[in-house]
């Protein structure tokens, strides 16, 4: 009985191995996917209008109109300037007024594909050292058209600015955001993983939004020649939304995964309409959009982003941390005019 119940016991470990030899044929174990090696190193964008490039002006000319593409991707943009030992290619495949479902795998842009897709496509051909995202202003907050309604209050000043009205439900509207960046993030590493790629092959880092206007803002310009917004609604973009963005974003980021860079206070002394050297621009009417009925409704999609002043800034503090291995830090004024980054006290 014993030797019996020794032999079975041989059965049952030798078999399953047999049939695994069988079913692989010439026994070759086919190794799971790797990044690729010897291909140019590269750095890849994703997001939306603060990744693209919106402000910088020059837009790529099939992403400035044609076919209905308004990306606006600039060759200004932050991740061109970005500097990275071995980086020869970068790729932005971020497009302006794109929300967290437009980088998800079963998302669309209306004239291109997901963006996630997209850095799919080029995860073998090249090695991607990081991707950088900035998204989710345009999913629940809907911090462009809330700007809007910003300029709209300066010619109705006695009913409530756009801060008062937006206040009570802008906590909630940014818990709302949230998940969906979340989900956008889980789809990225998801598409990095089938490509071969480790968490630990590459950086993904999601940043937040700089304020592009403040309330020192020069009075001779708190008009529709340059920013035409109420000074108590001024304090509460400074004060309130921008900072529960950021804290938003920054809760994406640890449950989906990314390293943070909190860019809130990156543009401080340098608003738009502050004077001296300002890295966003001002309420801007491109007059040859607005002469063109298929483009008029387009015309004033530059405002309040950073320009290509800005990206440079803020991608000389991109770069300093993707050379980091912190998971959260923040970009902000140096005292001098510049930015610097700035680490979590430990």
């Amino acid at each position: 009985m014993r030797n019996f119940l020794r032999r079975a016991a041989i059965i049952l470990i030798v078999f399953p191995v047999f049939a695994l030899l069988l079913l692989t044929g010439d026994n070759r174990i086919v190794p799971p996917p790797r990044p690729p090696e010897n291909v140019p190193h590269a750095v890849v964008a994703l997001g939306d209008s603060t990744m693209s490039g919106e402000g910088a002006g020059n837009y790529t000319p099939d992403t400035d109109g044609p076919g209905g593409d308004w990306c606006h991707r600039a060759p200004q943009a932050m991740v061109q300037r970005i500097k990275l030992p071995d980086v020869t290619k970068i790729f932005n495949f971020a497009c302006s007024g794109a929300n967290s479902q437009a980088i998800r795998l079963d998302g669309q842009h209306p004239i291109e594909p997901s963006q996630a897709a997209q850095l799919g496509a080029i995860a073998s051909t090249y090695r991607i050292d990081a991707v950088v995202v900035a998204v989710g202003a345009n999913d629940d907050p809907e911090f462009g058209p809330l700007l809007t309604s910003c300029v709209d209050a300066i010619f109705a000043t006695t009913k409530p600015g756009c801060g008062k009205k937006a206040d009570p439900t802008w906590q909630n509207r940014v818990n709302a955001m949230v998940p969906k960046v979340v989900a956008a993030l889980r789809d990225i590493r998801r598409v990095m993983i089938e490509h071969g790629y480790a968490d630990s092959a590459y950086q993904l880092v999601l940043q937040s939004y700089a304020a592009p206007v403040a309330p020192d803002i020069l009075r001779s310009l708190q008009n529709v020649s340059g920013c035409p917004l109420r000074t108590d609604d001024l304090h509460w973009v400074q004060d309130r939304a921008v900072p529960i963005l950021n804290d938003g974003i920054r809760r994406a980021a640890d449950q989906g995964g990314a390293r943070f860079l909190d860019l809130s206070r990156a543009g401080v002394g340098h608003e738009a309409c502050t004077g001296g050297q300002e890295w966003f621009t001002r309420l801007t009417l491109s007059l040859g959009d607005i002469q063109d009925k298929t483009r008029y409704t387009h015309a004033l999609q530059q405002s309040f982003h950073p320009n290509a002043a800005g990206y440079t800034a803020f991608a000389r503090c991109m770069s300093q941390f993707l050379t980091l291995t912190v998971r959260h830090a923040a970009c902000v004024p140096d005292g001098h005019g510049d930015v610097q980054l700035a680490l979590p006290a430990t």
